[in-house]
């Protein structure tokens, strides 16, 4: 593993934990040459997963962005970084039993709110007025009355 502030090559592991439920492992590294600490994470990929994005083009499923929005969706709420990293090995896991290997974002947002409606609903709402684009007040009290509310429903 390279260092990020020299590019050593000859980085050292000072401490291997699992990390994400046993998905992966966190690695803490020190650089010999400067002396710099960080951390990396290694994880099993089944298949490369590839991003259909809306305008046709695609990209390589990147868990980092993934984290990032689902981590801005959750921002102030009691849902740790841990937990976080949970639910996208959960959609994850989810994507790679359709057997395919290419997915639109549309199904990728659609595993998303599902994911963050069991775990934290105010969460959900967050998403889904980015992720459809909500507009204005309105946009959001229909789509609580109407997701939301079925959501209770389907549990009583």
């Amino acid at each position: 593993m390279h260092c990020p502030f020299c590019s050593c090559e000859d980085t050292i592991v000072k401490d291997s934990r699992p990390a994400e439920d046993g998905a992966s492992i966190r690695r803490r590294r020190l650089c010999p040459d400067c002396g710099g600490r960080f951390t990396t994470f290694e994880r099993v990929q089944m298949r490369e997963l590839k991003v259909i994005k809306r305008d046709g083009t695609k990209e390589h499923f990147m868990h980092e962005k993934l984290h990032r929005s689902i981590s801005i969706a959750l921002r102030k709420r009691e849902i740790s970084d841990e937990q976080i990293d949970q639910m996208i090995n959960t959609i994850v896991k989810e994507l790679e039993r359709t057997g395919e290997n290419e997915f639109a974002t549309a199904q990728l947002g659609e595993v998303v709110m599902r994911t963050l409606a069991q775990t934290d609903p105010v969460g959900y709402v967050r998403y889904a007025s980015v992720y459809r684009e909500f507009e204005k007040a309105e946009d959001f009290s229909k789509f609580v009355e109407n997701e939301l509310g079925s959501m209770k429903k389907k549990k009583d």
